[in-house]
C-alpha cells in the first residue's frame, strides 16, 4: 500500500521548526496530511528549543489543495469525515494562527484551494516569483471549506477575493506580493532560510505579528462592501443562472463581513459540508476525474511506447480550421507550413492566423514580442516541396471525399516515411479518405473544433490499421497544445458530431411539427448550452450543416429527419451568421435578433413534408423540449459505446461538455442520462416512437439496460470492436 500522506517536522539550531507537508505528487491536503500537521504543530509549539515555526511543502510544491479523490468516499458514506469545522476551526485557526509562536509559510510550486488557506492562516507567507496561489473550489461545485472565504478578503480586498474565488482564478507570486497576500518573492534556494530568518523576527517583534482572520485594513466600509457584494450577485446569476454555489460563496463572505470572522468561519463550514453533498459537486467531481481518465487508452497508451518527437507541422488549407489549427500550434511553439492552392487563398490564411494573435494581444494575453516569435514560425507555401522533413500533416480542406482523397494519394508521394498523415474531417469516414494510399498506418483523425485555437477538444479518430504509435504520438502534440484529448474509432461522424447529429435534427422536425425555432433555442440555453440548435446552425453555417445531415443520410437512412427547411432558406441566401441572415438576423457584432420572416420558409417546409402541427407540442414545458431534443443524442450516445466508437462512457461525458458546450455542472451527457435511469429515457423514446415514427427509437443497448435496470454509463462485458 501507498505510504500515507504526512507531515515532517526538523528543528534547527536557530530554534525554528520546519513542518514539510509530504504526499506527492503536488502534496495534497488528505485528512492524514491535515491531522499530521496539527500533531506536528501541537509538538513544535510544546517543545523549549522552539521559537518559530515555517511551514514548507516537499519538492517545490507547497501544496496543490485538498485531495478530491477522497470526494467519492465521503460522498458515498464510505469514508468517515471529521465533524463540521475541524479543519478550519479547530486545525486552522484554534491551533496554527492561535499558536503562541509565530510561523511563516514558505511557498513555492502550488498553494492552491486547502493549500493556500493554510498558508493565509500562518502569520506570514513568503513565495517564489513562478509560484500559483489561487481558490479554485467552485470550479468543483464547493467554496473554499477551510476558512478561505474569511481571509483572503482581509488579505487582498472584496473585490479581488471575490473574482480570485468566483472565477477560480489563480495568481502569480508576484501578482500575490503586490496585493499584499504574501510579503515577500524570493528565488527558490532562498525561501526556507529567508521564511526561518522571517518567522525569527516577528518573535523578536522585529517584523508584526498578523493574524489574517482578524485584519480588517483591506476591507471596504460596510455600504461600500454591500455594493459590491450586489454587483457580485448579479454577476454570478448572469453567468451561470443554474448554479447555486457562487451565491452561497457570496453569503458566506458577506456573513463575515457583517457578523464578524468567526461567525463567517461557522457559515463557511456548515455551506462546504451542504454543497460537498450536492448534485452539482458530484457532477463537477466525475468531469475532473473524466477528463484526466481520457488519455488511458487500451491498445496504445498500455504498451510502453513513448511518444516521438514532432519538430515540424504541415497543414492543408487555410481557412476557418486550418488558421485556427496553425494558430493553436504557434502558439505552443511548433514551425507550422501552412499550404494553400493559390495566393490569394495563402494570403487570407495567414491573415486569419495574424487577426487571431492579435485579438490575443488586444486582450493583453500576448505581448507585441510573443506576436512577431509565433508569426515567425508560418511558412506559407504552394507546393509540397517544403513536405520532405515534416512530421505532421494535419489536412483541413472543405469536405470533399474526392479531395481528400487525392491530397492523401499526394501527401504519401512527398512527406518521409515516419510523417503522421492527419485529416481534420469532422464526419467523413477515414477508411474512405485513405483509399488510395498504401501506409494505411499513419492515417488518423485530428478533429479539432471551432474556433481550433479556442476550443478545448481534440478528437483523436484510429482506423483499425492506425498504428498505436501515431495514437501515442497525437496524445502527446494535444497535451501541448493544451488540447483535452479523446481517442475514439472510426465511422461517419465519429463520436462527437455523431452522438449530437439529432441535436438540430430532433429541433428541425419539431419546427415542422409546429413547435417555435427560439422557444426551442431558450429551452436549450435555459438548461445551459451556450446556444441551442437554430443558433448553432446560424453559426456553423446551412452550407456545413446541410453537407454534414447528407452523411447521416447516406449512413443511417432509418434514423435521419429529412427536413427541407435549410435548403429552402439556403435559396435566398439565407445561410446562417456569414451572410447575416439565417434563423435570426445579424447586425453589428454578431448579436443574434429573431426574425418573423423565417415563418414563410418554415410554412413552406411544414407543406412540403406534408405534416400538420401537433397542438399537443405547443403545450410543452422547457424541460419536456430539452428531453424531446437531448433524449435522441443521448439513444445515438448509447449506439455510440456499443459499437466501440467510445472506449468509455466518461470520454462521452467530456466530448459533449468541451467539444459542444453541454453544461458541466450536469456531469457530461451519459451522467446526465443516468441520474434519469435508462428506464424513464426508453419510455419516453417508445411513446415519440408511436407517436412520431422511427426516428426516435430506442437501440438495443438502451433497451437491454432499461430491461434490466442497468446504468448507461456501466462499462460493457463485450470488447469493444472499433478500437
Amino acid at each position: 500500500m501507498a505510504a500515507k500522506g504526512r507531515t515532517e517536522l526538523e528543528v534547527g539550531a536557530d530554534g525554528v521548526a520546519v513542518i514539510t507537508i509530504c504526499n506527492p505528487p503536488v502534496n495534497s491536503l488528505s485528512v492524514d496530511v491535515l491531522y499530521s500537521l496539527k500533531e506536528s504543530y501541537e509538538e513544535a509549539l510544546q517543545r523549549s528549543d522552539v521559537k518559530a515555526i515555517v511551514v514548507t511543502g516537499k519538492g517545490g510544491k507547497f501544496s496543490g489543495g485538498f485531495d478530491i479523490s477522497s470526494f467519492g468516499g465521503v460522498q458515498g458514506g464510505q469514508t468517515v469525515q471529521p465533524k463540521v469545522g475541524y479543519i478550519a476551526i479547530d486545525i486552522l485557526t484554534d491551533t496554527l494562527e492561535a499558536a503562541k509562536k509565530p510561523s511563516v509559510a514558505a511557498i513555492d510550486g502550488l498553494a492552491l484551494g486547502g493549500g493556500l488557506e493554510v498558508a493565509m492562516a500562518c502569520h506570514a507567507r513568503i513565495a517564489t516569483p513562478t509560484a500559483q496561489l489561487g481558490l479554485p473550489e467552485l470550479q468543483l461545485g464547493i467554496i473554499p471549506g477551510f476558512g478561505g472565504t474569511q481571509r483572503l478578503p482581509r488579505l487582498v480586498g472584496l473585490t479581488k477575493s471575490l473574482e480570485m474565488m468566483l472565477l477560480s482564478k489563480p495568481i502569480k507570486g508576484g501578482e500575490a506580493h503586490e496585493l499584499g497576500l504574501v510579503d515577500a518573492l524570493v528565488s527558490p534556494n532562498d525561501l526556507v532560510n529567508i521564511a526561518r530568518q522571517w518567522a525569527l523576527d516577528i518573535y523578536e517583534l522585529r517584523r508584526p505579528w498578523i493574524k489574517s482572520l482578524y485584519k480588517t485594513d483591506k476591507l471596504e466600509p460596510l455600504g461600500e462592501a454591500r455594493e459590491i457584494l450586489k454587483f457580485a450577485r448579479a454577476q454570478a446569476q448572469k453567468q451561470a443562472a443554474n448554479l447555486h454555489h457562487p451565491l452561497v460563496c457570496i453569503d458566506v463572505v458577506e456573513e463575515g463581513i457583517v457578523a464578524g470572522p468567526r461567525a463567517g468561519l461557522w457559515k463557511e463550514a456548515t455551506a462546504f459540508q451542504d454543497l460537498l453533498f450536492s448534485d452539482t459537486c458530484k457532477s463537477l467531481v466525475h468531469v475532473f476525474f473524466s477528463q484526466r481518465a481520457t488519455s488511458k487508452i487500451p491498445g496504445a497508451t498500455d504498451l510502453g511506447l513513448m511518444p516521438r518527437k514532432i519538430s515540424k507541422v504541415a497543414i492543408l488549407g487555410g481557412g476557418l480550421m486550418g488558421s485556427g489549427i496553425a494558430t493553436a500550434m504557434i502558439l505552443s511553439n511548433y514551425p507550422v507550413i501552412l499550404k494553400e492552392v493559390n495566393e490569394k487563398f495563402l494570403n487570407a490564411g495567414i491573415d486569419r492566423i495574424k487577426a487571431n494573435l492579435q485579438s490575443r494581444v488586444r486582450k493583453g494575453k500576448m505581448t507585441d514580442e510573443r506576436y512577431e516569435k509565433a508569426m515567425s514560425l508560418v511558412t506559407g507555401v504552394l507546393d509540397y516541396e517544403h513536405f520532405k522533413d515534416v512530421d505532421l500533416v494535419i489536412e483541413a480542406v472543405i469536405e470533399n471525399v474526392k479531395l481528400k482523397q487525392q491530397i492523401f494519394s499526394d501527401l504519401e508521394k512527398y512527406c518521409p516515411s515516419h510523417c503522421i498523415l492527419a485529416s481534420n474531417t469532422s464526419t467523413i469516414d477515414l477508411n474512405l479518405i485513405g483509399e488510395k494510399t498504401k501506409f494505411q498506418d499513419r492515417i488518423v483523425g485530428a478533429h479539432f473544433f471551432s474556433p481550433a485555437h479556442v476550443m478545448p477538444l481534440l478528437e483523436i479518430v484510429r482506423t483499425q490499421r492506425t498504428s498505436p504509435q501515431v495514437v501515442v504520438d497525437l496524445l502527446d502534440v494535444g497535451r501541448k497544445i493544451k488540447k483535452t484529448p479523446i481517442v475514439v474509432g472510426n465511422c461517419t461522424g465519429f463520436a462527437v458530431n455523431r452522438m449530437f447529429f439529432p441535436y438540430t435534427q430532433s429541433a428541425l422536425f419539431y419546427v415542422d411539427l409546429g413547435m417555435d425555432v427560439y422557444k426551442i433555442d431558450r429551452a436549450c440555453t435555459k438548461f445551459g448550452m451556450p446556444m441551442g440548435p437554430f443558433r448553432l446552425a446560424d453559426l456553423v453555417g446551412f452550407g456545413v450543416a446541410v453537407a454534414t445531415g447528407m452523411q447521416y443520410l447516406e449512413n443511417f437512412p432509418e434514423r435521419v429527419y429529412k427536413s427541407m427547411l435549410l435548403p429552402l432558406m439556403m435559396e435566398d441566401n439565407r445561410a446562417g451568421e456569414a451572410t447575416q441572415k439565417g434563423f435570426y438576423k445579424y447586425e453589428g457584432k454578431r448579436k443574434a435578433t429573431p426574425d418573423p420572416e423565417i415563418m414563410k420558409y418554415i410554412e413552406k417546409s411544414r407543406s412540403m413534408a406534408g405534416v400538420t402541427p401537433d397542438p399537443e407540442l405547443l403545450k410543452l414545458t422547457e424541460k419536456d423540449i430539452v428531453e424531446m431534443v437531448f433524449f435522441p443524442v443521448i439513444n445515438e450516445a448509447c449506439r455510440v459505446l456499443d459499437e466501440g466508437i467510445a472506449v468509455k462512457a466518461s470520454d462521452l461525458d467530456i466530448a459533449s461538455i468541451f467539444g459542444m458546450g453541454f453544461p458541466p455542472y450536469r456531469g457530461g451527457v451519459m451522467y446526465w442520462a443516468d441520474s434519469m435511469g435508462a428506464k424513464y429515457i426508453h419510455g419516453k423514446l417508445e411513446e415519440w416512437t408511436k407517436r412520431y415514427g422511427g426516428f426516435f427509437k430506442p437501440c438495443s443497448y438502451l433497451a437491454e439496460r432499461a430491461a434490466k435496470g442497468i446504468p448507461l454509463s456501466a462499462p460493457a462485458k463485450k470488447v469493444p470492436a472499433r478500437l
